[in-house]
């Protein structure tokens, strides 16, 4: 456990690289077998794999989850933990400590209640951050903090650049602003921030290279893989119902792409 640990921190030390997040087993165990370095979970894909809308999701069920795909993968699993289910910081604590004790390289703490709608006061999202550093420290893994302004209509780079910054003084190891799309406001996150950067791939938006270039170092898709999947199934089973047709079977996965993900070695 600590070597995946130590591999994953290591991985923040230079360059850029890219974290894809699966929604399941299945899909963590390809993502491996293709040669991606980690992976990180995703609230909103493990929520439609349980038939839930993002946010739904239990501590309980999440940490099951990622028992199940770092017990299935061998590379470090990032771990989405939404608002750590918890409004103090000894609920903080004992959050970090159960997908700790499950396996996580690291772990993610966001500045967005969604009970109350809003983006918390920076000294109390700040207070939150220091409570998920201590116990992450406590387990060697790594701790990104969130600043959710630009998902939730909030366009303000200048008291992004703010929290990003104070949650690194809390102790974050990672910093992650998502919804940034202009590479002109990336490239003052990464100047500014005092921390190594997260950015997550928007469609139509910055590629790897251009993030890479930039000097972002952590590259993430959120539940895009998943909704592309969904995407594909979508599209399969109008295909069967409208032409009773089975095209879809030529664009699918081999059974040697799946054995070769799912035998162990």
């Amino acid at each position: 456990m600590t070597n995946v640990r130590e591999r994953f921190r290591d991985l923040h030390e230079s360059g850029t690289f890219i974290i894809p997040n699966p929604w399941d087993v299945g899909s963590g165990r390809l993502l491996e077998s293709w040669g991606f370095p980690a992976l990180a979970t995703t609230s909103s894909g493990l929520a439609a794999s349980l038939g839930k809308l993002d946010q739904q999701v239990t501590r309980d069920e999440l940490v099951a989850h990622v028992r199940a795909l770092t017990a299935a993968v061998s590379i470090p699993v990032n771990v989405d933990a939404e608002r750590c289910f918890a409004d103090t910081a000894d609920g903080i604590a004992e959050t970090t400590d159960l997908l700790a004790e499950a396996g996580a390289a690291g772990i993610s703490i966001e500045d967005y209640d969604p009970a109350a709608e809003r983006v918390e006061a920076l000294e109390v999202a700040a207070e939150r951050v220091a409570a998920a550093a201590r116990a992450a420290a406590r387990h060697g893994i790594v701790l990104t903090a969130r600043a959710e302004n630009f998902l939730y209509g909030h366009v303000d780079l200048d008291d992004t650049i703010t929290r990003l910054r104070a949650y690194r003084e809390a102790g974050a190891d990672v910093v992650y602003a998502p919804g940034l799309r202009e590479s002109a406001d990336i490239a003052r996150v990464v100047a500014e921030a005092g921390a190594p950067v997260n950015v997550l791939a928007l469609a139509g938006g910055l590629d790897v290279k251009q993030l890479g270039d930039l000097g972002v170092r952590r590259v993430s898709i959120g539940g895009g893989l998943a909704w592309a999947a969904y995407g594909a199934l979508r599209d399969a089973a109008r295909e069967l119902l409208d032409s009773g047709t089975t095209g879809f079977k030529s664009r699918g996965i081999t059974d040697d792409e799946l054995e070769k993900a799912f035998t162990r070695r």
